[in-house]
């Protein structure tokens, strides 16, 4: 980082709008910005000359090949790189058209997709999304596009996430235009996402199989020292910790990722990277670069970033807090209170629309967060429980229960809380105090949404949060523009919305029992894991939601639904067998040698005469083997489980592993974990949690 400018090199490495109008005649600027604003689609002419300006740039920092950056179903993006050779008589030129700027055409045959490509259906596309910027990465012009296939099927996460961007922006602008505002001309969410990572040292977790293949680890007994004294959280960044992170703030910086804050988090050797709210599809971009950029920067320091949810057990998860709100291209954020009657009144509205929408959807939301990794972390205590909630704070649940009561809002000397009479109080982000076990929590001018695991795309819960505020803003709109007498019916649509979901809120502790049994009460769900969650997906309510806003056919949701089956089983499937490979190569063999041992040892001594009453290497033996066989037993278990697995339907599979595979493999770990305790440390196999966690000391 030594001589970095942070303003001259900011975003050094992306084809930025500056970099394009030096580039660019005015006349294809126009018609690039143009595309931005309306969604006009850009003539293949103005597509060549972005084209040609674009691969200039990337030559010049360095570039070879180019790439469409798509977003699969995987969780993770893809990517096929061509040159930008051409031949050219006995030799080559560079060449970049338009056409290939715009389309290009990868496999679709191999990427999940839940049935709605045969195997022998190949053919997929990518086109150009614009909106995101091109940037430049080892070597490669790195495109970010969406991707579909021959059919016209969305096969990826940006499509979804664009069109409810596009969903919301409208039915927001009608709102704003109810309200008298003819200057905004466009609305869009935003999204500031906080990360959660693990580092270790790389020849420890090389180790570790199971933290190689499965990313957590399957065995760990608990460490003398983890998270009890809490003095990681905030406290001094190791050297080498922070030499990473300067050297990550460095790269992310050059790719414009407005990376701000860092921090050593609760657990042992976790740490947090926030950034800086932007466009939701540029944020959700800017994180999975984040998340690449943090592996391979952590491979250059000799370190390894985790990213699962849940790499050790018994120390807090990592997760992903999604900051979530609505701005207008004039720079208002729409979740700001404002001071005046008519700021007021349209804060409402849009409050009470994620209210409604939070309530109405609140089986979407989980399920948009919802993975076989992150079950091993919602519920404990560093996350959120699974049942969705809000936290609005004491003094806006104060408003709320005014307005639905009609009665005098005690924090100000007012009669009864009318809107677009009375003025709120100022809402200032400390005016209450946070509330980290609340799901979906009010934070001042945005709504921080914390189910999301640290590995996954935050695509999927914006996509669902978006689709769902733009269906209540249209229903309200649907409304209100009928009116003749606005105030009077405004009042009456928040009042009604206020009343129907105030079961949403909840201020209190999520963790707590009494909430369990309160949201039992108030007809929340509580969908424990992921396969209790997925068959929300396609329930009617929800296949109506996403095709009245445009957003997914039933097919398309069909699609995902038997995606995330098939991953939880596979995942499953991947874990078990990892660790018997581990119980039966690495552990067993690793026990009976010190048994062998002990036994020479107590044999030797009983020879020398002395007492069987004071050889304790007896008693060690015995309880060594005793668990060793334990150990052994629930392996087979799950060995056999494993081959004679539920055949069926999807739903089928992925219960079957939920309910006998995890459970067998709980076995296993527990008897691993016992053994761990009392065997040598000369013999263990791999290494134990205290030196994983302690692994980056200096």
């Amino acid at each position: 980082m030594d001589g970095f400018d942070f303003t001259e090199r900011f975003a050094e490495n992306v084809f930025t709008d500056e970099e394009m109008k030096k580039r660019l005649p005015e006349d294809v600027y126009a018609a690039y910005e143009k595309c931005l604003l309306s969604d006009e689609p850009l003539g293949l002419a103005v597509a060549d000359e972005i084209a040609k300006a674009m691969m200039d740039w990337a030559v010049e920092k360095g570039a070879t090949h180019y790439t469409h950056w798509f977003q699969p179903m995987t969780g993770v993006t893809a990517e096929k790189h061509d040159s930008f050779l051409e031949p050219c008589g006995g030799g080559a030129i560079l060449k970049f058209s338009g056409k290939a700027l715009v389309k290009g055409e990868p496999d679709a045959s191999s990427f999940p997709n839940g049935g709605l490509r045969a195997t022998f259906e190949a053919r997929g596309y990518t086109a150009w999304d614009p909106s995101s910027k091109a940037f430049v990465m080892d070597g490669s012009l790195y495109i970010p596009t969406v991707f579909c296939s021959y059919g016209g099927e969305s096969l990826d996460k940006k499509t979804p996430l664009i069109k409810s961007v596009d969903a919301i922006g409208r039915q927001a602008l009608r709102i704003l235009r109810l309200f008298g505002n003819e200057n905004v001309r466009k609305v869009y969410s935003t999204v500031g996402a906080e990360q959660e990572y693990f580092l270790v040292d790389k020849q420890v977790y090389e180790k570790r199989l199971d933290l190689a293949t499965c990313g957590r680890t399957l065995f760990g007994a608990k460490p003398p020292k983890g998270q009890e004294l809490e003095d990681h959280y905030f406290g001094k960044i190791k050297s080498r910790v922070w030499k990473y992170m300067a050297d990550l703030d460095s790269q992310l910086w050059k790719l414009g990722v407005y990376a701000k804050t860092k921090h050593n988090e609760v657990a042992p050797a976790q740490h947090e990277l926030a950034s800086v709210y932007t466009t939701t599809v540029q944020a959700v971009d800017h994180n999975q670069i984040t998340m690449s950029v943090m592996k391979s920067v952590a491979n250059k320091h000799g370190m390894v970033a985790l990213l699962h949810e849940k790499p050790f057990d018994g120390v807090n998860g990592s997760g992903k807090h999604n900051n979530w709100s609505l701005s207008t291209d004039t720079g208002v954020n729409l979740l700001e209170p404002g001071d005046t009657p008519a700021e007021n009144a349209q804060f409402l509205v849009f409050l009470t629309a994620v209210i409604a929408a939070v309530d109405d959807y609140q089986d979407l939301l989980r399920i948009s967060v919802a993975s076989a990794g992150n079950d091993h972390r919602l519920g404990a205590n560093e996350a959120p429980p699974a049942i969705v909630s809000m936290f609005v704070g004491e003094e806006l649940d104060d408003v709320l229960k005014a307005i639905e009561n009609g009665t005098a809002y005690k924090g100000r000397e007012v009669g009864a809380l009318n809107i677009g009479s009375a003025i709120l109080p100022k809402l200032p982000k400390d005016k209450t105090d946070r509330n980290r076990t609340s799901p979906f929590a009010f934070t001042g001018n945005k709504f921080e949404f914390r189910m999301v695991g640290s590995d996954m795309s935050v695509a999927d819960a914006n996509t669902v949060i978006n689709t769902a505020v733009a269906d209540e803003l249209e229903k309200i709109a649907d409304e209100l523009e009928k009116s003749k007498d606005f105030k009077t019916d405004l009042n009456a649509v928040v009042r009604r919305l206020v009343t129907e979901h105030k079961r949403i809120i909840f201020n209190g502790n999520n963790y707590s029992e009494e909430w369990v049994a309160e949201a039992g009460k108030r007809g929340l769900l509580n969908l424990a894991t992921a396969v209790d969650a997925f068959p929300y997906l396609v329930r009617k309510k929800n296949v109506e939601l996403f095709r009245r806003q445009g957003i997914f056919t039933e097919a398309e949701l069909g699609s995902r639904c038997e995606i995330h089956f098939e991953n939880y089983t596979k995942i499953v499937d991947i874990e078990a067998k990892t660790m018997l490979q581990i119980a039966k190569r690495e552990i067993v063999p690793a026990v009976v040698a010190f048994e062998k041992d002990l036994a020479k040892e107590a044999y030797l001594k009983l020879n020398l005469g002395v007492s069987q009453k004071i050889c304790f290497e007896n008693d060690l033996l015995k309880k060594v083997s005793e668990l060793g066989k334990k150990l052994y037993d629930a392996a087979e278990k799950l060995e056999k489980d494993l081959k004679n697995p539920v055949v069926g339907e999807e739903y089928e599979m992925a219960v079957y592993r939920k309910d006998v595979i995890i459970a067998d493999m709980k076995e296993v770990r527990k008897y691993a974990d016992g053994l761990e305790e009392i065997v040598g440390k000369d013999y263990w196999p791999f290494p134990t949690y205290a030196e994983i966690l302690n692994s980056v000391m200096y």
